[in-house]
Formats: C-alpha cells, sequence, structure tokens
C-alpha cells in the first residue's frame, strides 16, 4: 500500500458528520493529542523506569499517521505530496545529509 492508498482508506473510517473545517481541526488536534501519548510513552522509559513499551508505542505512531492523512484531506492535498515537500526541504537544508553546523547555523523558514 502506499501512503495515498493510505489516506484514502483511513478516511473511509472518518467521521461524515464533520465539516470540512471540523476535519482539518480535527486533526491538528488529533495529532497534539497522539503525539503527546507517544511522548509520555517515552518519558516514562526515560524517566520512570518502564521499559519501552515498543507495542504501544507503534499503535500511537498509527494514530499520528492516521491524523496527518486527515489533515492531508483536510487541505485537499495528496499525503505523498507533505511528504516530498518535506523531502525536498531536508534535501536542500542538508545537501549532503546532515550537518550539525548546517543545523546550528541555518536561516529560520519563512
Amino acid at each position: 500500500m502506499n501512503v495515498n492508498e493510505y489516506q484514502k482508506e483511513a478516511m473511509t473510517l472518518l467521521n461524515p458528520s464533520l465539516t470540512e473545517k471540523d476535519v482539518l481541526m480535527n486533526a491538528l488536534m488529533g495529532l497534539c493529542g497522539e503525539s503527546g501519548e507517544a511522548i509520555d510513552i517515552m518519558k516514562k522509559h526515560l524517566y520512570q523506569g518502564h521499559e519501552l513499551d515498543r507495542v504501544k508505542l507503534i499503535k500511537e505512531l498509527g494514530d499520528i499517521a492516521w491524523y496527518l492523512a486527515e489533515a492531508a484531506t483536510g487541505l485537499h492535498i495528496d499525503l505523498s505530496d507533505i511528504l516530498q515537500g518535506n523531502l525536498d526541504k531536508l534535501h536542500k537544508r542538508y545537501p549532503k545529509g546532515f550537518d550539525t553546523q548546517r543545523s546550528q547555523q541555518r536561516e529560520p523558514e519563512a
């Protein structure tokens, strides 16, 4: 399955009563919430003596993927376009791969 197929199938599970505005807002709120759940798993591992719960973390990452697909849908764009745009930006920033000095001295994005 490619990411656009994932986006299309995932959106068959979207609440049909949401307005266009609600789709994007739900997606952004969901991304924040699920990201918080993912970092909480890592916090417990790093600072509270828990084993890293890989299974739970993988499930949270799946939820993040779903909300990212919803955000793309809310913006009327294919998820692959978002991912490609990110790679294009990073390749421009780090043409020879990650470089600490370039990272520390880069200009803020507009």
